[in-house]
């Protein structure tokens, strides 16, 4: 029997980051076994979600990951968990597929976080209608959030219908919210003080601990068993850049790599590591504009880049992994280094958002899922081998391949599709 509780709200930046946070980093302390999953193609939230439940946090979207396998993480996360916590993403009905249908499909009861900084009692008739827009939803109650006094809460507290049960608020206060940048979240492990905003955060949510201890516990089945894939990396080295500017890691495709027999070692561009002997490298997302200077003056570990491929060993360049293999990377505000030069031409931070969304790459071993998510735009004479298809099947990314190397600012979500996966690091992906 587990406890079971999925986090929205009506919109972005309502701060169900902090509230999913706050619970399972207090029930991660009082002993209980807390696992948390992240809804949509999100790095930055599954890395503070770690932090506070000391597990690894898994994505669950019905179209990059599916509807058999996000019930199956669930399932089997429930086998020996005491809590599971589902965070959503954007607002409760946003997307196709959205928060609302994950939280229908798996049963789980939704708790909604909203910011009351700017209402009063509209917050009631909101909340309301949240919670009569799908009768497939078991709604929980509502939370609110950066309240700006008692006086504020009891206004709120007393908008509500009978049938919305109230569990609690939290006073407006910057030691209760997470820095952000650009994509999102400051990254958990440039977070000194990440504990206690985490412990601060859940001394403040007295009234949904309560509520939490009596929702009813779930029962689910055994998970099914599903039949691996061939290990079609057996023994292959797969050197694979991790630090503070390449961290855009799902936990899943590093276990489907060593699933498929991979051998896996890991680097830092940003230390100055030079390439470990591998067969093949790979170079995630992250925020390589961050930190030009450092990278810039690593030559010893851009040359051993240089030379992987030169002798035509397998790359993959993802979104700043892609940006970093460029002759130059340019910042948004303007400074710029020379880096690795595998592709020609230059990659600049834009001030708008220059990408987003799920979208498909089609392959010789058929479909694999992905999503993009930048703020910068790459200026190359490298013709394109082909390109992703977004969800209404227009053109989406530039997918580049040139001996051994596909770059693209698409990030694979490897368990779509273990074999195409496979092929980025046997140098033969398209």
């Amino acid at each position: 029997m587990t406890r079971t509780l999925y986090i929205a709200a009506p919109a972005s930046g309502q701060g169900k980051t902090l509230i999913t946070a706050a619970l399972a980093y207090h029930h991660r302390q009082e002993g209980r076994r807390v696992r948390v999953f992240k809804t949509g193609p999100d790095f930055l939230d599954p890395m503070l979600l770690t932090e506070a439940s000391g597990h690894p946090v898994l994505n669950l979207d019905l179209f990059m990951v599916g509807e058999e396998e996000c019930r199956q993480q669930v399932t089997a996360a429930a086998q020996d968990a005491d809590l599971i916590l589902v965070e959503g993403v954007m607002g409760l009905f946003d997307g196709t597929p959205s928060s609302a249908d994950l939280a229908a499909l798996l049963g789980l009861p939704v708790l909604v976080v909203m910011d009351a900084s700017a209402m009063a009692q509209t917050f009631g008739a909101l909340a309301l209608g949240l919670k009569n827009h799908d009768a497939r939803l078991n709604f929980a109650g509502v939370l609110a959030n950066r309240v700006g006094s008692p006086r504020h809460a009891q206004l709120l507290a007393s908008s509500l219908p009978a049938s919305l049960t109230w569990w609690g608020s939290i006073m407006r206060d910057p030691a209760l919210t997470l820095p952000e940048r650009h994509l999102g979240l400051v990254q958990a492990t440039e977070l000194s003080d990440l504990k206690a905003r985490l412990t601060l955060a859940a001394l403040a949510l007295p009234e949904a601990l309560r509520c939490f201890d009596q929702l009813p516990s779930m029962t689910f089945q055994t998970p099914t068993l599903s039949t691996p894939p061939e290990r079609w990396l057996d023994g292959l080295r797969i050197a694979i850049a991790q630090d503070h500017a390449f961290s855009f890691l799902y936990p899943a495709n590093l276990s489907l790599l060593r699933t498929l027999g991979a051998q896996l070692t890991f680097f830092s561009p940003l230390r100055g590591d030079p390439l470990p002997s591998c067969d093949a490298l790979w170079l995630p997302g992250g925020y390589p504009e961050l930190h030009l200077t450092s990278l810039a003056a690593h030559s010893h570990c851009m040359a051993t880049i240089r030379q992987h491929h030169e002798a035509g060993r397998p790359i993959l360049a993802e979104c700043g992994g892609m940006t970093y293999l460029t002759q130059r990377l340019i910042s948004k505000e303007g400074g710029h280094a020379d880096l690795v030069g595998l592709i020609p031409g230059k990659a600049a931070v834009q001030p708008r958002l220059a990408g987003l969304g799920l979208q498909t790459l089609q392959t010789p071993q058929g479909e694999l899922r992905g999503h993009t998510f930048h703020y910068s735009r790459l200026e190359t004479t490298l013709p394109p081998t082909t390109y992703a298809r977004n969800a209404q099947n227009e053109e989406g990314e530039a997918v580049y391949c040139k001996n051994g190397l596909t770059a693209t600012y698409l990030h694979s979500y490897f368990p779509s599709n273990p074999r195409a996966a496979a092929q980025f690091f046997l140098g033969h992906p398209l």
